[in-house]
Order: structure tokens, then C-alpha cells, then sequence
């Protein structure tokens, strides 16, 4: 029988989680797998889930939370074969949205054994795992204030944008990407190994979590006109036709900004820095996704 380890962050979303933990036990009454649950508390999580899976040894592991809990799992089973199944219960789920899983906790539920295997790439941003998208500028200062702020919701998420908007200024930045080196100013540069954000944004047409590349996408500039321009394009998935951005496709990237730029990497404030190293890490982690999910690449 197969074992299957539940990490749960309880906080995540401010969601109830009675219904999971109603499913689990129906599955184990019905001996579709043998479980164990780990409730996050934001102490010692990584080293105590570790302890765990070395005694538990689970074939799966199913992540109930936000992208925090799902890239903190996927650091840890790295290059291992254990599967991750992704059961989205966050504030945006912008990996779950990017496997096309349901937030339909059930149907989500079912893909621990009725899901295929996907492995994905990750990648390494100052030596910090990145399982979706990270950036510098505008979306960085915005997720900012998004978490200081208790409300949640697009609506949270929009205040914040129209405000930084009018606080933007242009960054220079001296790049070089799979050894080509040029220069570019940009009010905000997203490292892309996904392709779209949690509400459905697509920032990187190209993009592909399965071809040992990320992109590189680059806001040059951006006035309230640009902004209304891109989210229209961004929701057709052709923002790659706006003059305002530029696409480039890499391996391994580093870029050193003039004045020192905040970073953030799937939803989470790093903080402050002038000089980022980006890496693929090729087929790094297997999730389980929808069998009738189809990637880019494919």
C-alpha cells in the first residue's frame, strides 16, 4: 500500500481544513493509501519533515497551503523519488494554477492517485530554490505590502499595484545571460520558470517548466497606460507583443543592478540586494498533475 505524508500549513489561505482532513481519514477507512499528517507551525518545519520522511518513507507527498509550504517540500525532496501532490489551499496557488490542479479541495484530493507524474525543473536565485516565478521591481514591492497587510484578495493585491505605480523609477542593470552580456533599464525584470502568475496572468508565453530554461522578462517601462495595456495582453497571453517588454530565454543568468532592488521568489520577500545569480535546476522534482494537463514543451 502506498503511504502518502500530509504537510498541511493550517494558516494558509485562512481556509477550513476540515474537509482534507475528512477526505484523509475516508482514504485510509478505505485502504486507498496508509497516511501521516504534518502540520506546519513556521518552526524548525524543514528539519522536523525531514525526520519525518526518513521514518515515514512516503511514496507521496501531498502539500496542502500556499507556493511558501509547496517550495519549502520541494527543496527538501529534491532529485528524490518521492512524488508531490499539490492540493491548493494559499492566498494566490500560482503553481497549482500553472498545472492546470483544481482549488476544488477534492478533485485536487484525487490526483494523489489519479494524477500523472511530471518531472519539473526548479531554479537557484542566490542559492534560494524557486519552484515558479520570482522578480525585482514593482511585483516584489507590491507583495510587500500584501504581506503586511491582513486582507487578502485581488482587490488587496490591485490597491497595492495603483500605489506603487505612481512610486516607480527605472533600475539599470548589467546582465549577462548564458554568457551574452548587455545592458538594460527596466522598472521590473520577473525570473520566470512558469509562465503565468495565480490569477491567470501570463507573464511568459514561452515558458516551460520542463526545458532546462527560464526566462528572463523584462518591463522596460511602465506609466498607468503600459499597465492597463499589459494586463489586457497578459490575460491573452500575448503580452510578448508590447514594445514595454522583452523576453530572453537562459540557462544561467547573473545581473548586478545599479541601485539595490527588492526580490521576491514565489510570493515571499528575500529582501534587498544589487547583484542575483539564476540557475536552472534541470528535472529536479516530480508533482503529480492532471492527466490532462499538456506542457508547453510537449
Amino acid at each position: 500500500m502506498k503511504k502518502v505524508l500530509f504537510v498541511i500549513n493550517p494558516l494558509a489561505g485562512g481556509t477550513d481544513k476540515s474537509v482534507l482532513t475528512d477526505l484523509i481519514n475516508s482514504a485510509n477507512d478505505e485502504g486507498r493509501f496508509l497516511s501521516s499528517i504534518y502540520l506546519t507551525t513556521g518552526k524548525e518545519d524543514k528539519q522536523l519533515i525531514l525526520t519525518l520522511i526518513v521514518s515515514f518513507q512516503p511514496d507521496i507527498i501531498a502539500i496542502a497551503g500556499g507556493d511558501g509550504t509547496l517550495v519549502m517540500v520541494a527543496e527538501i525532496m529534491m532529485k528524490s523519488s518521492v512524488k508531490l501532490a499539490i492540493i491548493p489551499m494559499g492566498s494566490a496557488n500560482g503553481m497549482a494554477k500553472e498545472l492546470g490542479i483544481s482549488t476544488d479541495i477534492e478533485i485536487a484530493f484525487n490526483l494523489i492517485t489519479a494524477g500523472r507524474e511530471l518531472t519539473i525543473d526548479l531554479l537557484s536565485i542566490n542559492n534560494i530554490i524557486c519552484l515558479h516565478l520570482a522578480d525585482v521591481g514593482l511585483n516584489a514591492r507590491v507583495v510587500r505590502r500584501f504581506e503586511r497587510d491582513p486582507n487578502r484578495g485581488l482587490w488587496t493585491y490591485g490597491k497595492y499595484v495603483l500605489r506603487e505605480l505612481s512610486l516607480l523609477r527605472r533600475n539599470r542593470f548589467y546582465i549577462e545571460a548564458d554568457g551574452v552580456k548587455f545592458r538594460r533599464s527596466a522598472v521590473s525584470m520577473i525570473f520566470a520558470n512558469a509562465s503565468r502568475y495565480g490569477t491567470g496572468a501570463v507573464i511568459n508565453p514561452v515558458g516551460s517548466l520542463t526545458d532546462g530554461k527560464f526566462e528572463l522578462c523584462i518591463i522596460k517601462q511602465l506609466s498607468f497606460l503600459h499597465f492597463l495595456n499589459l494586463v489586457w495582453k497578459s490575460f491573452f497571453g500575448r503580452i510578448s507583443d508590447s514594445d514595454q517588454v522583452e523576453i530572453i530565454s537562459a540557462g544561467k543568468a547573473s545581473l548586478k543592478a545599479r541601485r539595490k532592488i527588492l526580490l521576491q521568489s514565489d510570493g515571499e520577500v528575500i529582501g534587498k540586494v544589487k547583484n542575483i545569480v539564476i540557475e536552472v535546476i534541470p528535472s529536479a522534482v516530480s508533482i503529480l498533475v492532471p492527466p490532462t494537463y499538456l506542457n508547453s514543451s510537449s
